[in-house]
Parts: structure tokens; sequence; C-alpha cells
């Protein structure tokens, strides 16, 4: 067993775990950064296509304290996505504290608060805490139909580069950025382009009046007046999904993640994309829709999203709701010390600017929980927290939360030592959980 218990393990080196990783060091607390790639970036990294841009304008994918570079386009690729997290981490330095290419298989707490991590080929060690940033997007989600389909059958994280479809006949199942993304693609290289959408999805334009939409809404006006000025700006702009073949839209802006794509309808209004109902069922290379159509493809390609999953903890240890980590504070939970989930909520626009704050928030709740013998979730718990009913995160809303936080997590010190002599017998049972024996609710994931 190798002891790294005066240190942090941060797990991941994508966008969020950077982010994690910078503010330690500036807060002064000692961390190994975990990476199981060869190399930094996350999704950027591995899990793109070749002709991807970012959905979410550079101003707000950004770090706040890191801008990128004035020569960027306003929608950057995932190219120059890469080289920006590279300069990130040259600027700050924090190269030299991720272990490349060393996986994490599995997280135990001890009895003392401290986590055993153990690694790819053996290896054990043990660290004062682990902060899990393994990313939303690598568990790939498939729909579950009737028969098989004995075409070329890939998840959208399948698919790199356009060679993959030229010449062949494309159905993309999905309505959201990605499955709108690869449907503009096929329309362009491939013979043919089906999209089947089983739902109403908002299609918002990524620029309005040559402004990225995403900057067009000013934070502090009220989501209810943001809703309102979308479906004028739609109501100009595009006008009725309806006379496109969509479906009308089952929910309220914001309430789902918006497809934020320019190209979709104007492929559909130039034949290039046919939209499709649901698929009912697979017969061959026959699929059959649920309003009884059917067609032949050579290739379906499932943009039906990713679980939340956390393989390296035991199961049920992190409780998920449908794709929403039930998380007090965001980050802890309240039977374990020295656990944080990061990253795990959809912000409704960039990461970037939550990031710098969230990434200090954390450490404050690092530097809290040394002075406390019971979690700090449970603390919080017991102060009334309750966790997000949601994935999706209004940025705004967030950061107007993390400001007044920054001031009032010092008052949890209060709140613990009278928690604590409240429930001295009850606090170490949590101490001494064992989370081998949790058993899932069954009502959640379980990952």
């Amino acid at each position: 067993m190798v002891d790294r218990s005066t240190r942090m393990a941060v797990i991941g080196a994508g966008p969020v775990g950077l982010a994690v990783a910078k503010a330690l060091l500036q807060h002064g607390i000692a961390y190994e950064q975990l990476e199981a790639d060869d190399d930094l970036g996350g999704n950027w990294y591995h899990g793109v296509y070749e002709t991807a841009h970012i959905i979410s304008s550079r101003k707000t994918t950004e770090y706040a304290d890191f801008p990128m570079p004035d020569n960027y386009p306003d929608f950057p690729s995932a190219q120059q996505m890469l080289d920006y997290l590279a300069s990130y981490a040259a600027a700050f330095k924090l190269r030299p504290h991720i272990q490349f290419r060393t996986k994490v298989m599995m997280c135990l707490p001890l009895a003392d608060g401290r986590w055993e991590v153990e690694l790819a080929g053996g290896e054990k060690r043990v660290y004062k805490g682990v902060i899990v940033c393994n990313g939303h997007h690598w568990d790939k989600r498939y729909p579950d139909y009737a028969g098989r389909f004995t075409g070329e059958y890939i998840h959208s994280k399948d698919y790199k580069h356009p060679q993959q479809l030229v010449n062949k006949r494309v159905l993309v199942i999905g309505g959201g950025n990605s499955a709108c993304d690869l449907a503009a693609e096929a329309a362009r290289v491939g013979l043919s382009c089906d999209i089947s959408i089983r739902r109403g999805y908002w299609f918002l334009p990524k620029t309005v009046f040559g402004v990225p939409l995403p900057e067009m809404v000013p934070g502090w006006v009220p989501v209810r007046a943001q809703r309102l000025l979308l479906r004028i700006i739609l109501r100009v702009v595009v006008g009725r999904y309806e006379n496109y073949g969509l479906p009308k839209p089952d929910h309220r802006i914001f309430e789902a993640h918006p497809t934020l794509n320019s190209e979709i309808l104007h492929y559909v209004k130039h034949g290039r994309i046919r939209p499709r109902p649901a698929v009912d069922r697979f017969e061959g290379r026959h699929v059959v829709f649920a309003d009884g159509t059917s067609d032949e493809f050579d290739m379906v390609v499932c943009a039906t999203g990713f679980h939340l999953s956390f393989p390296f903890l035991p199961p049920g240890l992190v409780p998920v709701k449908g794709s929403n980590a039930l998380l007090y504070g965001g980050c802890t939970l309240p039977d374990y010390k020295n656990l944080y989930v990061v990253g795990t909520a959809q912000v409704r626009y960039g990461f970037g600017p939550l990031m710098t704050p969230a990434a200090a928030l954390i450490c404050q709740l690092i530097n809290l929980q040394d002075q406390m013998e019971l979690p700090i979730g449970l603390v919080l718990k017991e102060s009334g927290a309750k966790p997000p009913t949601t994935h999706l995160l209004d940025p705004h809303r967030a950061m107007r939360q993390m400001k007044f936080a920054k001031y009032t997590l010092p008052l949890l010190l209060r709140k613990e030592r009278k928690l604590r002599k409240r429930l001295r017998p009850a606090a170490a049972a949590v101490l001494a959980k064992d989370p081998r024996t949790v058993q899932p609710d069954p009502e959640l994931n379980v990952f």
C-alpha cells in the first residue's frame, strides 16, 4: 500500500479536472491527478469527431480567468479546444502533477475518512480524499428496439470522420446536439439522411443577427423573460417547427437541454434531411417507424446520450436518478468524508465561466472538511440543502448561488459541532459505513 494520505486524488484531466487541479494548486492543497489516457483534454482528446465545433460560444465556454485567444472564432473547433486546454495546463503548470496512463479501478473509503485507490495493474494507494472528474460523455446509452439491424450500427461517440458516412443511407436516432451535427454531416456527404425524433425539441440557431445566441440573453434577465425573448426570436427567425415536418416541442425552453444548430432546418428544407417519427423495430436493414412507414438504411447512428456512471466506485455509492446525481452542495454525499463528485451537471451553455468559481468552492469545502468530524455532505443535508431535481444547470443562477455560498459555508462549522453532539452514536455509524454493503435504491440507476 502506497501512502499518499497528505494528498487528494483528482480522477480525470479533462476540462473539469484541469480547473479543479488549478484551484487546488492556488489554494495550497496537495494533490495528484490520475488520467487513464496518454494526454489531457478528456472528451476533446478522445471523444469527438474531427469536424466538431463547440455549440456554446467562445465567451461562454472559456475559463473566467483564462480567455481564449483573440483569433479564435465564435465557435472554436475541436482541435482549437484541445490546444486551449493544453495552453491552460501549461500556463498554470498542471502537467507535472498529472500521471498519464493511470487508470483507476476502485475507490473505497476507510474508517478514518481517507480513501483507498486501486489502479490498473493492482497498485493500491491511500489518499486523503478523492475528487471525481471523470466526465459524463463516455458511457454510451443505446435505445432498446425489437428486432435486429443488420447494417452498420454505431453510437454517435463512435463517429470520428465524414468518410464513415460517404455514399451511405444514414438514419440518425435522436434530436440533441450530437444528433443534429451528425445529421448535417450525413446530409453533406451521405447518399441520404433521415433523422428519427420521438419528441419535440427546441432547435435554436447558433447565431442571431450575427451574435452567438448564448450571448444574446443577459444573465440578470429572469428565466421567464428569457423564454419569452427566445420565443419571439424563434418566431421571427425560424417560424413554426411543424412547417419543417418536425414535432412541436413538448416542453418549455430550458426544461430540457436545447439543441443549438443552424444547419438542421436548412437541410430539412433542402430535402437533404428527412424527419421521421420514433423507431418501432428493426427488420434486417429495414427500419419500421411508429407511423407504420419503413425504409432501408446502410447505417444507423444512435445519438441517444450517455449514462452518468462511476465504474471505480461501489455500486449505489453515488445515487443517480435518470441523468441526475443526487449530491448535496453539488458535489458531496452525506455518508462519506473527502469524496467530491464534480462536473455531473449539464450547463445550459458553456462550462468555463462557472468552473473557476466552482473549483474554488470545492477547495473551500475541502478546507472546511478538515475542521469537521462529520461528513460535510451530512452537515449540508441537515442544514436544509437538497439534491438537485435536474441535471440541467442555469449558469446565471448557479453563479449567484456560489457567490452566496462563499460567505455562508463557514457557518457550517458551528452547525457541525451542534450536529455532532446531537448525533454522536449515529455519526459513528456513518463513519464506519462500508460501501460494499450498500443496498442501492431500486428506483435509482446503479453504476
